[in-house]
């Protein structure tokens, strides 16, 4: 059975973040909010959660995983961006996009789209994410919880513990988080790319705002 944390939305409590945070570095996988919505998290080196993931989604191998980052200066380790995209990216940080970019080598290979070589990165806002994140000192490798068949993200902590709870770990609940999943711009072939629009504002990656 899952456990149920309830996390306050702007003083997370210490104790309740500690230990989240060891039960995703025993390769526990969760449910926790941002600033779009719901998603699934666990560690980058835990095969087993991310498969998990994988079948809760039902997802092929070609889905872009997004490594959920502390701040910037974190997610320069693990994608490589060029200078002409740097101001647009940095603008839009924190906030509700995900940028597909090309992946260093500190990104284990399973994570990467198996032909571009590239992965998804964001940064969110949200206070409870953002304590588990740095508590934790790496990336939270992260999918929408949107389940197969719906259209809508799962928004109440406790609908998903009922639907998931023999198959994930922990559910993180620390108030609304919204719907809208993000905006997903793809960046690694330069120019930029709008795979999905959603909370975030696309218009400042039109190729004129560039």
């Amino acid at each position: 059975m899952a456990k149920y944390f309830d996390v306050h939305p702007d003083n997370p409590q210490a104790r309740s973040i500690n230990q989240i945070v060891e039960l995703i570095r025993s390769d526990g996988l969760v449910a926790y909010p941002t600033d779009s919505c719901f998603a699934l998290g666990c560690r980058m080196g835990s095969k087993d959660a991310l498969d998990r993931i994988r079948a809760i989604r039902h997802l092929d191998d070609r889905h872009h995983f997004t490594l959920m980052c502390h701040d910037f200066a974190q997610l320069g380790q693990f994608v490589t961006i060029n200078n002409a995209l740097f101001r647009a990216v940095k603008a839009s940080t924190p906030g509700p996009f995900t940028f597909i970019l090309p992946a260093t080598k500190e990104v284990p290979r399973r994570l990467l789209h198996p032909k571009k070589k590239t992965v998804g990165v964001r940064i969110t806002a949200h206070t409870t994410a953002q304590a588990i994140l740095a508590e934790l000192g790496e990336p939270l490798v992260s999918s929408t919880l949107l389940l197969p068949g719906e259209t809508e993200a799962m928004t109440q902590g406790w609908e998903i513990k009922e639907t998931l709870d023999h198959s994930i770990d922990a559910v993180i609940d620390s108030g609304d988080c919204g719907t809208e999943p993000t905006t997903v711009i793809d960046l690694s072939e330069g120019e930029p790319e709008i795979l999905r629009v959603g909370a975030g504002d696309p218009s400042r990656f039109s190729s004129a705002a560039i």
